[in-house]
């Protein structure tokens, strides 16, 4: 992405603010709280997570921090996303909690950690003119992943046109992730215009 693009991102996510408020799925870009929901349920089908750590790609205001923390223990979370009023947010919401940090960066252009899962819910459905742009990211968190990396995606076939968000060809994805992982799992069946893909070490 280039800094207009970043930057158009930005000024989206805070127009949304001030017409969802801070802190709402929907200021996020998530239809509402159970849409993001339904996508962490199948997002965390990566494995067991108890005693994991944890990168989570676009982490929003923590969310999905809360929803492992209702599942899983004893694990290690870090959080990136570029909007500072989402980290700024998180960081409040999650101050004094233990193994839980959180990062105001571009995973883009960022030196990111070695972890064991790495989890990217709605990072990747943002319009970029550079056609490598998906599978350039997809490679880079795939290679911070010891264990699995899990993200998902729109799909054009069913996402309607859209200024920002953009949909994707899944089978294509699919085709460009078998060439990276061993195995590859992948599910549709949760919301009609989404995809979930599961990069799986072994």
């Amino acid at each position: 992405m280039d800094l207009i693009e970043k930057a158009t991102v930005m000024h989206y996510h805070r127009h949304r603010i001030g017409q969802y408020s801070l802190g709402t799925a929907e200021s996020l870009g998530w239809r509402n709280a159970n849409s993001q929901r339904m996508r962490y349920e199948v997002l965390v089908m990566a494995g067991d997570l108890n005693g994991a750590s944890v990168l989570d790609i676009g982490s929003g205001y923590g969310d999905l921090k809360a929803f492992l923390d209702q599942r899983f223990t004893d694990f290690d979370y870090i959080g990136v996303d570029q909007q500072p009023e989402f980290i700024d947010e998180a960081r409040a919401r999650y101050h004094g909690f233990p193994r839980t940090r959180f990062y105001q960066s571009d995973f883009i252009t960022a030196s990111l950690p070695q972890v064991d899962y790495v989890f990217a819910s709605g990072a990747l459905g943002y319009r970029c003119d550079n056609e490598n742009y998906y599978t350039d990211m997809i490679l880079k968190l795939y290679g911070c992943a010891a264990k699995v990396f899990s993200f998902n995606m729109l799909d054009k076939q069913h996402f309607p046109a859209h200024d920002l968000l953009v949909g994707h060809d899944r089978e294509a994805v699919l085709a460009f992730s078998r060439t990276l992982a061993p195995r590859v799992v992948w599910f549709d069946d949760y919301l009609p215009d989404d995809f979930t893909v599961l990069l799986h070490r072994d």
